[in-house]
């Protein structure tokens, strides 16, 4: 393709534009062009708006046309929490749910996380590296242009730095954008569950030693944790994420998942850039994110696939203030899906947000929460051309059609990645 390129002949460009992040009333408006185009340049958007205006600005440039045929533009997703290297799916544990068996249950079995950790160790790092740049080429399928991954299925010095390690070759070897975090403290190691002290060396582990490697080595912008009762404590939780931010590595966690532990609240305290999950919030944590600049990252996909009656209270979060994002959660315990689409489907018929809200939640919210918004997350002037075109004539039809995916094109960084055929 050329270094000018010009898009016309979309039904709607969605471009979410505006000052980001977006809250409440705000989260609704995505600013819905018709008649409109876009004029790519160097990678960046150079302009955008009335069709006549940009053509006509085009011709000058000499700029190469993509036409797109009635089809809706929007911003490319930002998919804010994914665990994209892990090496083996859990198909089996799916199995056993369905007979009853509860996510805790098969944890102290074995299985989870430890099953993953497991899998990881046993592979290859060309095996894993493989095996991720296929799930690549599939979140550009669905529309998705940047990743935030999380390491996490390790739990040793070796093969976190393998995962975080890989996560930087693959951001340099293939268009998609990666943003890593580095999650050490996922669960406590089978070798560490012995004695007494297995926890607090674990944790000494975590802190003195591969946080420090990490940092040096550019290795991660932020630091996860999960707390949760069969994880991490809340008192844990405050000191890896301290050890963390201490070095440069900004806090995101893993919140009142499985039951409420007051992370939400202690991750607003240090500044988080998002709490993770959410379902077991409760008022007072409600009206703290409201008030914070910590992102509220809802992950529907999680609820759906472990079969919970209990979502995240997306529509308290919105009408309270608060930052809503969303995201995949891709994994293979919990959320093995990598459609941001069907996560914009469970968001509308779940959470109850509307289209708009949830592609904004999906965008520049999410953007934001990977402190990306000023470069991502829109589609407006200066920005990355970062876009996904689907076939549908309305953006509601994108989560409407559930489980389908209709997207057409997408483009990172005005290079096309993925044309259906």
């Amino acid at each position: 393709m050329s270094n000018s390129l010009l898009i016309s002949g979309a039904s709607q460009i969605v471009t979410v534009r505006g000052r980001g992040p977006r809250r409440g009333a705000a989260l609704s408006k995505i600013a819905v062009l018709h008649d409109g185009a876009i004029l790519v340049r160097n990678g960046l958007i150079s302009a955008v708006g009335p069709s006549a205006k940009v053509e006509k600005l085009a011709d000058s440039k000499k700029a190469e046309k993509v036409e797109v045929g009635g089809r809706v533009v929007l911003p490319g997703f930002v998919d804010a929490h994914t665990h994209l290297i892990h090496a083996a799916s859990r198909a089996e544990e799916y199995e056993l749910r369905i007979r009853g068996a509860s996510y805790e249950e098969i944890a102290r079995q074995g299985g989870g996380i430890l099953n993953s950790v497991k899998k990881l160790r046993a592979a290859t790092a060309e095996e894993l590296k493989g095996r991720a740049r296929g799930f690549l080429e599939q979140f550009a399928e669905h529309g998705t242009t940047t990743i935030e991954a999380k390491s996490g299925y390790g739990l040793d010095v070796t093969s976190e730095l393998r995962v975080l390690s890989l996560h930087k070759e693959l951001d340099a070897e293939q268009p998609l954008e990666i943003v890593s975090t580095f999650l050490g403290a996922h669960v406590v190691p089978l070798e560490y569950r012995g004695t007494s002290e297995g926890k607090r060396q674990y944790l000494e582990l975590l802190e003195k030693r591969m946080i420090p490697e990490i940092a040096q080595n550019g290795l991660a912008e932020f630091c996860d944790v999960f707390c949760e009762r069969s994880a991490f404590s809340l008192s844990e939780s405050r000191s890896v994420l301290k050890a963390g931010k201490a070095r440069g590595l900004s806090p995101r966690i893993h919140a009142e998942q499985l039951s409420n532990t007051g992370a939400t609240l202690m991750g607003i305290e240090l500044g988080a850039a998002s709490c993770d999950h959410l379902e077991y919030l409760k008022p007072a944590d409600v009206r703290a994110l409201a008030k914070s600049k910590t992102v509220a990252t809802l992950l529907p996909g999680c609820d759906f696939h472990l079969g919970l009656r209990r979502y995240a209270p997306a529509r308290e979060l919105i009408d309270a203030g608060a930052i809503v994002g969303l995201a995949t959660d891709f994994n293979p315990g919990t959320s093995p899906t990598l459609s941001m689409p069907m996560i914009l489907s469970l968001a509308c018929t779940q959470l109850r947000m509307t289209p708009a809200e949830a592609i904004a939640a999906a965008t520049i919210n999410a953007a934001y929460s990977l402190g990306r918004e000023k470069r991502i997350g829109s589609i407006e002037t200066g920005k990355q051309a970062d876009m996904a075109v689907f076939e549908v004539a309305d953006y509601r039809e994108i989560p409407y059609y559930f489980g389908v995916n209709h997207c057409w094109m997408t483009m990172k960084r005005g290079e096309m990645v993925y044309l259906r055929d």
